[in-house]
């Protein structure tokens, strides 16, 4: 459940979300107009892609099913259309970005969701449309730093899985710049991971090796 929930959130990613689009929709108890209505403006923009993308998954499902390359042409159209690939990428880098130039930080934010969407992507195709995700809170984050939109996803049978997007505005957009499932943060799980082979290798080789295969991006928090 959690690794497809990550994965669909790379979509809306931003979620982002390696993790990619987690559906959005009004309560059970409200009509759509006028949830929506009570939603700012990120959870508004939320709401509307990701009811846009999960409509998407389950027309599309056995055309994407068939051909992964328009899976893999929409899934990166919607992620670099949400998600702050850079700033999540320089979050991710940490203490490793200070120095780095653009160009290294952008190799290394293509490199990681790229690899993601190889190991994750066809997770999507399993992705429950059936669930009826609702939008909780908006509020804004300390500093100005932008907003965080708390949701949940609820299942029968089960109990519901929170999952919080932090967004922040660039050029006047709002976009996703972390996800968190079950209070597992999308930034800080790979933060953790990479640490210590950027301390060995540095930002060009670990970029390389993601590109390449031979490192694999994990969505499970140590």
């Amino acid at each position: 459940m959690i690794r497809n929930v990550l994965a669909a959130a790379t979509l809306t990613i931003a979620t982002a979300t390696l993790a990619i689009a987690t559906p959005m929709i009004a309560t059970a108890a409200q009509p759509a107009a006028a949830a929506s209505a009570q939603l700012g403006v990120p959870s508004q923009m939320v709401l509307s892609n990701s009811q846009r993308v999960i409509s998407t998954l389950e027309k599309r499902r056995p055309e994407f099913t068939k051909n992964r390359a328009a899976l893999r042409a929409y899934v990166n159209s919607e992620f670099n259309q949400m998600f702050d690939r850079d700033y999540a990428a320089k979050l991710v880098l940490g203490r490793h970005a200070r120095g780095a130039s653009p160009a290294d930080v952008s190799a290394f934010s293509t490199a990681l969701g790229d690899n993601l969407m190889q190991r994750y992507g066809s997770s999507l195709l399993d992705f429950n449309t059936k669930l009826t995700p609702r939008v909780k809170s908006e509020a804004a984050l300390p500093n100005g730093l932008g907003v965080r939109v708390n949701s949940e996803l609820v299942r029968g049978g089960g109990d519901p899985v929170p999952v919080t997007y932090l967004m922040h505005q660039v050029g006047g957009q709002w976009k996703v710049f972390d996800v968190m499932v079950e209070g597992v943060s999308f930034v800080q799980t790979f933060r953790n991971q990479f640490d210590a082979p950027l301390a060995q290798k540095g930002i060009k080789a670990v970029a390389a090796d993601l590109a390449s295969g031979q490192m694999q991006a994990s969505t499970k928090s140590k």
